[in-house]
């Protein structure tokens, strides 16, 4: 195997052509195409309207709310009747004694936990 020195090398490009030595360079700089860079994740307007398209894909309202937008949802059991909050997707409403109609309720409302007890809940 022959080893080039630097003169060598440089005469060789010359004899291709300095339009050709440029463009081996800038081919030489090139990656492959499964090297792609990582995508970033969008922010701002962009991960808003991200966060739409996929609540609304799932059956989702996007609604405003005191802090915000947010992804409403209905559940199976909205309407149902419950006697606790454990009988629900949701909250139990303690007034009507059913399963909220949205995930998450907003605003202050009465439900009945879990374990059975009426509490004032709210949600902002």
């Amino acid at each position: 195997m022959r080893i080039r020195c630097r003169s060598e090398a440089r005469a060789a490009l010359t004899g291709f052509g300095m339009s050709a030595a440029v463009l081996v360079l800038a081919l030489a700089g090139c990656k492959p195409a499964g090297d792609t860079p990582p995508k970033l994740e969008p922010v701002g307007a962009a991960l808003v309207a991200q966060q739409k398209m996929l609540c609304e894909g799932q059956g989702g309202d996007w609604v405003a709310s005191t802090e915000g937008l947010i992804c409403q949802h209905r559940p199976k059991d909205g309407g149902q009747s419950c006697r606790s909050g454990s009988d629900c997707e949701g909250a139990c409403l303690a007034r009507s004694m059913t399963c909220a109609p949205v995930v998450p309720l907003l605003g202050c409302n009465e439900v009945i936990t879990a374990s059975g007890l009426r509490v004032t809940e709210c949600v902002e």
